[in-house]
């Protein structure tokens, strides 16, 4: 293990030796990208609870993460000539398709918050009984992919990073500029109206937004489940000044997450190492069970 002063001095000045190769080549960019996809999908449950009102909403729940996965698995074995380059395209399709049914089957998100989880819990299901499917197609192939499904960032490297980063960004950037009609979303329909927000519009915007992190997190890293929908809830607990500093707040927080989580999986159990979506599973689902057990779940404690 590196100390403290190796790291800093590889880091200021790196000099080709075994510990610069360790930090820049091993453990730097692995860090990174689960920071930016740590980030991203915070930021992407964060959109998809303002969009729905819902504190129950957030990739995995809403069926965007399954929307993502089930085509690239799909392209991944019976497209092999797709070139990975377009998969985050397809993820993109397939998460925005995933969310616009559960959103239909909640009342468009406008539904009481059991009606969106249910709803996409169902789609879900479905969607991962295909990529079973799949995946039994798959023959050889499929012990890499069950692995990439577990979720992780094991020998990803700065290409990986780079990859992630503009999905990641689009959905940050476009979360702080449009912070004023996110917040204008917590209100009620006639307070929103009244302040000339334009709900049919905005939506499918924030929905675009909301689903591009997971577009790019997914085919690199896999599906890392409850990020979306923990750190948005713990920074509203830190009570953050306005909607910028709480978005800001979130994506730190998700970046925190992942970080930690891809640091416990790979050294809990040394020299095996556990994939990330297993060790944000076991955080996250303390937190799911706690929100389904509240007497009041709405967004910012509204009722339901």
């Amino acid at each position: 293990m590196l100390s403290l002063e190796s790291v800093l001095r590889v880091l200021w000045a790196p000099d080709g030796q075994i510990d610069s190769i360790l930090v820049w080549t091993l453990r730097l960019p692995r860090s990174l990208a689960a920071s930016i996809a740590g980030a991203g999908l915070a930021v992407s449950g964060y959109l998809l609870q303002a969009l729905t009102r819902n504190p129950l909403a957030d990739p995995g729940i809403t069926g965007v993460t399954a929307g993502a996965i089930a085509p690239i698995v799909g392209c991944s074995v019976l497209l092999p000539w797709l070139s990975s380059a377009y998969y985050p395209f397809v993820g993109l399709a397939g998460g925005l398709a995933a969310a616009s049914v559960t959103f239909w089957v909640s009342r468009g998100g406008n539904g009481r918050p059991l009606h969106l989880a249910l709803g996409g819990v169902s789609i879900s299901l479905f969607l991962n009984a295909i990529t079973i499917y799949v995946l039994l197609l798959a023959g050889p192939q499929s012990t890499a992919l069950l692995f990439w499904l577990s979720g992780g960032f094991q020998g990803r490297t700065w290409s990986h990073a780079i990859h992630m980063l503009p999905w990641a960004i689009v959905g940050v950037a476009g979360a702080l500029l449009l912070h004023r009609v996110i917040a204008m979303f917590s209100l009620s329909d006639h307070a929103a109206a009244g302040m000339g927000l334009q709900r049919n519009v905005w939506k499918p915007i924030l929905l675009v937004l909301g689903t591009c992190p997971v577009a790019g997190v997914a085919p690199v890293a896999g599906p890392v489940a409850f990020v979306g929908l923990a750190a948005p809830h713990i920074a509203r607990l830190l009570k953050p000044r306005g909607a910028v500093w709480e978005i800001a707040l979130t994506a730190a927080i998700g970046a925190l997450i992942v970080t930690c989580a891809d640091l416990i999986g790979r050294t809990i159990a040394i020299p095996k190492e556990l994939p990330v979506g297993i060790i944000t599973a076991l955080l996250g689902g303390p937190i799911f069970i706690y929100l389904i057990q509240r007497g009041r779940l709405d967004f910012k404690g509204q009722g339901a």
